[in-house]
Formats: C-alpha cells, sequence, structure tokens
C-alpha cells in the first residue's frame, strides 16, 4: 500500500522551494539573507516552513534570488530536483 504524501501548508511548499530554488543557485543562507537585508536566522526558519513568512518578505527573498514570487509558491514547479537537496 501507498503512503499518501502530507498535504503540505503554503508556508511549507514556499520554505522547501526557496530552499531547493537557494541550492540551485548556489547560493549559501547567509547570502540571501545579506542579499534580502535578513537574518540568516530568519531565512532558516522560512526554509524550515516554521516562520510564518509575510509577503513583503516572500518578495525580498524571491528578488534575492532572480526567481517570481509565484514560482516560489507552485508545489510542482521544483518537484524534479533531487531529493539530495532537501
Amino acid at each position: 500500500m501507498k503512503k499518501s504524501k502530507k498535504q503540505l501548508s503554503s508556508k511549507e511548499i514556499f520554505g522547501q522551494n526557496l530552499r531547493r530554488a537557494r541550492r540551485h543557485k548556489e547560493v549559501s543562507q547567509e547570502d540571501l539573507a545579506l542579499r534580502s537585508d535578513l537574518s540568516r536566522s530568519y531565512v532558516s526558519g522560512v526554509e524550515r516552513g516554521i516562520r510564518n513568512v509575510s509577503i513583503d518578505n516572500m518578495d525580498l527573498l524571491a528578488q534575492a534570488l532572480g526567481i517570481p514570487i509565484r514560482d516560489l509558491l507552485d508545489p510542482d514547479l521544483f518537484a524534479y530536483v533531487d531529493d539530495k537537496l532537501d
């Protein structure tokens, strides 16, 4: 019997996609934090899906990576990325 995947919240989807996009672009959390003028611990919390990130901060993070914000909210966009990045 297949295990059903847990339905992720929007903040978890955003966090996973942010992490995958950041790693794909070979940017450290610290560099992303500097580019977006946010703290590294905040970026870490967003990526882990434990921070309630505002739309303004979502935009800062997306701009810092050069990715449209809508892409970071798409649950299927980064599905092709190897799970080794997680």
